[in-house]
């Protein structure tokens, strides 16, 4: 673990990133990579509303359904471009992450997750009856593909992988940039107190809404993404299984970390690919196994890691002050005390 710190450390990840097609038998094991790549993309922007601000966002799965639906909706019904219909995505979801959160985020702790929980709801059954915007349980069939940049063109799964792989880069750099920011650490002071930081002159409202919007305009772009990758949308996308999916990869990684999610985004799709051939009896193996990992690494791998870092860091000062503090006593105590106390030392 102490490979993956500082930007060696992230380097040492997109190396590996890079050369994945390069070694793996087959395709797909690569579709699996760029569905975890997709959704690792997603589970960065819950953590940023979850893990930096202390509000549990269970519409989260909803909103990149509105992301994928509007990108499929404007290329299939309306033949917009690729790109821009990608674009816009972003930003439909950023502009009802506003309104929602305006609402919501009035709502403390639990009151706020079971509102949004019914808001994924409604998503979801929006989805599913507006036949004739969403094309309903049919689905949206013949999304196509990302349009082709200059001489790239994104009409295989490893152009597709290499396309996800950028935008992931480019969320993490964003996502970093955020959260050691001014912004960021408003949004840290929201999740550790609201009455200090409102001590602190920090506009609650304002930070909190900023950050579900954040938050949401992740999940659009990540739908969007999804829907170009595997071309067909149905009303499933938007179930609230998606988004325990999310919190399951935040808890294995480690809330409030950059890595974390990265790391359980990443590990959760391949465990549960690993337990296919259980079919119907998976959930039996991989249910106990979260609870235990909870049970005994409540801050995931990632935070579990960096805690015990900090404990190892603190005793180490203090480790380095205790000789300095007996220095100091034997400097200003009796000069006959001296010999008792070098020959108590030395005993």
């Amino acid at each position: 673990m102490n490979a993956l710190q500082g930007k060696t450390g992230w380097a040492l990840l997109l190396l590996l990133a890079v050369v994945f097609p390069l070694v793996t038998p087959n395709s797909y094991y690569l579709t699996v990579m760029t569905i975890a790549f997709i959704y690792a993309i997603a589970t960065l922007g819950l953590n940023l509303i979850t893990g930096y601000t202390g509000q549990l966002n269970l519409a989260h799965g909803g909103f990149m359904a509105i992301g994928a639906y509007t990108l499929g909706i404007l290329t299939v019904d309306h033949q917009v471009p690729f790109w821009a219909a990608f674009a816009v995505s972003g930003l439909v979801c950023m502009v009802i992450g506003a309104v929602v959160g305006v609402v919501s985020l009035r709502l403390k702790g639990h009151y706020f997750s079971i509102f949004t929980l019914c808001i994924g709801y409604i998503i979801y059954l929006v989805i599913e009856k507006w036949e004739s915007l969403t094309h309903g349980t049919v689905g949206l069939i013949g999304i196509p593909v990302p349009a082709a940049i200059g001489p790239i063109a994104f009409d295989n799964v490893q152009a597709q992988y290499y396309l996800v792989l950028f935008f992931l880069v480019i969320g993490v750099f964003l996502m970093h940039r955020i959260v050691t920011s001014l912004i960021g650490r408003s949004f840290m002071a929201v999740r550790n107190s609201d009455a200090l930081a409102e001590a602190l002159g920090i506009n609650l409202m304002r930070t909190k809404v900023l950050s579900f919007v954040l938050s949401v305009g992740y999940a659009g772009f990540a739908g969007a993404l999804y829907a170009g990758h595997v071309r067909f949308l149905g009303p499933d996308i938007a179930r609230t299984d998606l988004t325990f999916d999310m919190v399951m990869a935040m808890l294995v990684g480690g809330i409030g970390t950059l890595l974390g999610p990265l790391l359980g985004a990443v590990l959760v799709p391949w465990i549960t690919q690993s337990l296919q051939f259980l079919q119907d009896y998976r959930m039996l193996v991989f249910g106990p196994a979260l609870v235990l990992l909870i049970i005994f690494f409540p801050d995931g791998v990632v935070g579990s890691y960096l805690k015990r870092q900090a404990r190892r860091a603190a005793a180490a000062r203090r480790g380095s002050r205790a000789p300095k503090s007996v220095h100091g006593a034997h400097a200003g105590s009796a000069p006959a005390a001296a010999p008792a106390n070098a020959g108590a030392d030395h005993a």
